[in-house]
Order: C-alpha cells, then sequence, then structure tokens
C-alpha cells in the first residue's frame, strides 16, 4: 500500500512541478519578448503558482523565494 501510495504522489507531484516549470518560463519568455503588459499579467499568476508549490512543499521555501527574486529582477531590468 505504501508503495502505491508513493507512486500516486509521485505522479502528482510531478505534474504539479511541471507546471511551475512551464509557468516559469513563459513568464521568462513574455519578460525577454518586451510584452511589459502581458510580463506583468503572467507574473501575477506565475507568483501565485510558485506560493501554492511552496505551501504544498513541491518546492522549498527558499527556491520559491529565489524564483520570485529573479523573475522580478528580469522585469525590473526590462521596465
Amino acid at each position: 500500500k505504501a508503495h502505491r501510495q508513493t507512486i500516486k504522489r509521485t505522479e502528482h507531484n510531478r505534474a504539479l512541478r511541471s507546471r511551475l516549470r512551464t509557468a516559469l518560463k513563459s513568464s521568462r519568455a513574455a519578460i525577454d519578448a518586451g510584452d511589459t503588459s502581458g510580463a506583468k499579467a503572467a507574473l501575477n499568476q506565475t507568483f501565485s503558482l510558485i506560493d501554492k508549490m511552496s505551501g504544498k512543499g513541491i518546492i522549498h521555501d527558499n527556491a520559491a523565494g529565489r524564483y520570485k527574486s529573479r523573475i522580478a529582477k528580469r522585469l525590473a531590468a526590462k521596465a
């Protein structure tokens, strides 16, 4: 039973982590494209997703802070 639970949890966590990485890529792409209004909208969604993943323990709290800081810094440099 424990093995079945681990498999299920691993698959769930993998899907969530994949969603997070996709969101990070799309927000970086929006920033690099120079689309500031689109980037800000993507940034809000990405920050929300980062916080959710951190709260669930999918990523570490420090990793969440690092992601948010780096994306915000990128946006500020472009703006």
